[in-house]
């Protein structure tokens, strides 16, 4: 009897370390999926296919039919098509160069990776200006969108009359920004499964609408069609066309590598990241440019009811409309966790869905003012296309040229004068300047609020020339104030890879 007296106690003890093996086991991964901790292979829980859905998704937005629809004010639809593969095979590129290659390598938060770039406090400055101003837009603009297919929606099959630019579009985008804070508290597995039915059935919508578009008009029509509202110039009209789709493109980096980093290998990575957005942006472009074109509206919510009628283009407004949410939580989760890594002790007590809530306070407030979003869709693009074009080439720089892909993981993580990218004062100089300097000179060749152009604009955009000077005047900057000074971790491997050694 004493000895069965015996064992209870250590089975019991037995039992409560597993316990607490279990639930310190379960903290790593819940900081892991919704923190700044490296993943580890088992919680790189999504395949190509899974990735390919995810970013299919977020392609085929309404922002899709809505930028080849404003490519069409600009150019015919033979030189919109050349004008989007040009503009997003470069723009993609770019991205993935600037965002994917990094955060999946490492298997870490894409703003903590940037730390070995901008330093902890420049990583902060560049979140909480160009970041959040950029996807604060984005998902303002996306719940917009939801509000205009659902007041359409009313119109429609309830004979309202409610303006599309009015209060009822903004109530019912405030309810996509509600909807896509539930779905994103839920985290990136709820968003992943989500995708693998909305992807494919936006893919079967988009060929329907095109099927539907061209058994109402010829292609000779289609291809004879004039711009929307189109400048003298027509070369002119073509560098501006191919710029607004250089872009969208770029657009994808603040959301792109800490999507990545959830795969579960480079190739799971890479081919979806470029491709599934390439593919999803083409094959929706082309509807959006060719519905602009041939029924006169490039705004997606007023042609898919004309062009569908009113069973199926309800039901397409209302399954696109949805989609708009999904792709709502995508792009908010790499922008929550940025503003989670980069505040300090502000906002990283916060627990995960008042995080989300916080950032989707932002988007909400702009939904007040649809007309005035909507209105400003190119020049919104544009605008954050030059600062992170700018952003795109110093990361290339760094990562690809300087660091050879070889980054001090346990650096990312360390703190103090002992940091090994501390740089000066926790920002790397060379990098803010040479963002700063190449964002001004893209202005400077291209103002997008007054169209002023230079003339190296109408044969190599502002974007290439941008993202030159930018690695060029990094390269520079660094090596005088830190590589040629044995700063900043340049040639190490890792600096803490000795620590926890016996």
């Amino acid at each position: 009897m004493s000895g069965a007296a015996d064992e209870r106690p250590s089975a019991t003890a037995s039992e409560l370390t597993e316990t607490q093996a279990l639930r310190v086991e379960a903290a790593v991964a819940e900081e892991a999926t919704f923190g700044s901790l490296p993943l580890t292979k088992s919680e790189r829980t999504w395949r190509a296919t899974d990735f390919s859905w995810v970013t299919l998704s977020l392609a085929i937005a309404t922002w899709a039919f809505l930028t080849g629809g404003s490519t069409v004010l600009l150019v015919g639809f033979g030189d919109g098509i050349a004008a989007m593969l040009l503009g997003n095979t470069l723009g993609l590129a770019i991205m993935v160069l600037g965002s994917v290659l990094l955060s999946q390598r490492l298997g870490v938060e894409q703003y903590r990776a940037l730390k070995s770039v901008f330093g902890a406090v420049g990583v902060a400055i560049v979140v909480f200006t160009v970041v959040l101003v950029t996807e604060m837009g984005w998902s303002s603009l996306l719940g917009i969108m939801f509000g205009r297919a659902f007041t359409e929606i009313s119109n429609q099959a309830f004979g309202t009359e409610f303006n599309v630019e009015g209060p009822v579009v903004t109530i019912f985008a405030l309810a996509a920004i509600l909807g896509g804070w539930f779905l994103l508290s839920r985290g990136p597995v709820a968003i992943s499964k989500l995708n693998r039915f909305v992807a494919p059935g936006l893919l079967i919508i988009v060929a329907l609408m095109m099927v539907l578009l061209m058994s109402q008009h010829s292609w000779a029509d289609l291809f004879a069609a004039e711009p929307l509202a189109p400048f003298e110039d027509e070369t002119l009209n073509f560098a501006m066309a191919v710029e607004f789709n250089l872009g969208a493109g770029l657009s994808w980096w603040p959301v792109m590598g800490t999507l990545a980093r959830l795969t579960r290998g480079p190739k799971a990575a890479l081919w979806p990241a470029y491709g599934g957005i390439f593919l999803g942006t083409v094959v929706a472009q082309l509807v959006g440019m060719a519905a602009a074109l041939m029924l006169g509206a490039a705004d997606p919510t007023a042609w898919m009811v004309p062009l569908g009628g009113p069973v199926l283009g309800i039901l397409t407004l209302l399954f696109v409309g949805f989609a708009n949410v999904t792709s709502m939580a995508s792009i908010a989760y790499s922008t929550v966790l940025a503003i989670k890594q980069s505040s300090g002790r502000a906002l990283s007590r916060l627990r995960w869905p008042a995080l989300c809530a916080v950032f989707l306070f932002f988007p909400a407030v702009l939904a007040l003012f649809p007309s005035f979003m909507y209105g400003q869709f190119m020049t919104f693009v544009v605008i954050s296309g030059a600062f992170i074009a700018a952003i795109c080439g110093v990361i290339i720089a760094d990562y690809l040229i300087l660091r050879r892909q070889n980054v001090p993981v346990r650096a990312l993580y360390a703190t103090g004068v002992e940091d090994p990218l501390r740089f000066t004062g926790g920002v790397n100089l060379a990098a803010m300047i040479a963002v700063a300097t190449a964002s001004i000179f893209y202005l400077w060749v291209y103002n997008p609020i007054t169209l002023e152009t230079l003339p190296i604009f109408r044969y190599a955009t502002a974007t290439v020339p941008t993202i030159g000077i930018a690695i060029a005047v990094y390269l520079l900057l660094n090596w005088l104030l830190y590589v040629r000074r044995g700063r900043g971790a340049y040639g190490q491997t890792d600096p803490f890879a000795a620590a926890g050694r016996k």
